[in-house]
């Protein structure tokens, strides 16, 4: 008896063979070799990619007939201890009316600001009713770091899971600008791919340390470009007051001075800053420190005059406003510091106990 061809069997028998043959001679994923660079990035992805959440905030803007218009924006952050806290940039949750957090297991979680500081760009947020076993990101010494050394960036931007872009480290100590104005200094800068919607995320080291929190982007493209990242140590000093107060409890001295560089071209007065105005019941006014007592008339410009020249604080000279503010903001509110200055044309010190800037 003569057997008919059925050629949706044949086709069948063909594809099984085929299937049989493709996995007997490819190699199982555990088989592929990996450099050591390879494994790295792997092992960082698995480890600390859970830590890495996505954030959503809804905004309410008004139209021209002043009705609300709900708006919503994406950006990512990265959990910082196990009660749910997550750090991210202050532009991402910046009036924000709701904030979602999306976990790598796409769980979604409502959340709250619980500070901010937009002179660094940063914020905290916290779950409010966060799961159990989050993955903590370890915050690492950032004033270690080396141009050259390689760096790993992640983020979870629109909730779109984890990414993972590698480069170096490019530059230290970059000046950014924030969007209040202030200057974020100490900047790492990294030719790392990042995207808008990685805004918050971690900037890691090849241990998968936090080394920075990526915060802005120059570029042509979307991802092509020179990343910023603020340094974890920047992040470190603030985080407990932003969870504590809500704010940055920054010292001051209250007062209102022009640094004497252009005055000395025309009187042979120190290189300092002038005071000019004192607040009343800040620290420099309880300290005794003067402000100008008159006024000089040259040409057409009135210029303050007779108020003490600030000289140095501790034993870091001060030429302009930018140093004097770094210096004041390195120590805490409470804290005492020499400030040595000129009064009529003496060299004199006076212990000075910061008081803290009223809140913002």
């Amino acid at each position: 008896m003569q057997t008919s061809f059925k050629p949706a069997l044949f086709f069948r028998l063909f594809f099984l063979l085929f299937v049989i043959v493709f996995f007997a001679t490819a190699k199982p994923l555990w088989a592929i070799k990996f450099t050591e660079d390879e494994r790295q990035n792997i092992k960082i992805y698995k480890s600390e990619g859970p830590g890495v959440v996505n954030i959503t905030s809804i905004t309410v803007n008004y139209d021209f007939f002043y009705g609300p218009l709900p708006e919503s924006g994406s950006g990512s952050g990265f959990v910082i201890d196990s009660q749910g806290h997550i750090l991210t940039n202050f532009h991402v949750v910046e009036q924000a009316r709701e904030l979602t957090v999306t976990l790598s297991d796409n769980s979604q979680w409502k959340a709250e600001v619980k500070g901010y500081d937009p002179s660094n760009d940063l914020a905290v947020i916290k779950i409010k009713n966060p799961p159990k076993n989050l993955t903590v990101l370890e915050l690492e010494d950032s004033s270690k770091l080396v141009v050259g050394q390689k760096v790993l960036a992640l983020g979870n931007p629109f909730a779109l899971r984890q990414t993972l872009t590698t480069g170096i480290i490019s530059a230290l100590g970059r000046t950014i600008e924030a969007k209040n104005g202030r200057k974020i200094d100490g900047v790492i800068q990294s030719d790392a791919a990042i995207n808008p919607g990685n805004s918050g995320g971690p900037l890691l080291n090849t241990e998968g340390k936090v080394i920075g929190i990526n915060t802005a982007i120059i570029g042509a493209a979307g991802s092509v470009g020179i990343g910023f990242a603020v340094p974890s140590n920047t992040a470190s000093k603030i985080i407990p007051d932003l969870k504590a107060y809500g704010y940055v409890r920054r010292p001051w001295l209250g007062i209102e001075a022009v640094s004497t560089d252009r005055l000395r071209r025309l009187f042979s007065i120190p290189e300092g800053m002038l005071i000019i105005n004192l607040v009343k019941g800040a620290s420099a006014a309880k300290a005794g420190l003067r402000g100008a007592t008159e006024e000089l008339r040259i040409g057409n410009y009135r210029v303050p005059w007779g108020g003490d020249i600030i000289t140095a604080i501790e034993d870091k000279p001060v030429h302009n406003f930018e140093e004097l503010a770094d210096i004041i903001e390195s120590y805490q509110p409470g804290e005492r510091v020499n400030i040595h200055f000129i009064r009529n044309d003496r060299k004199q010190s006076v212990l000075v106990r910061l008081e803290e800037r009223p809140k913002p």
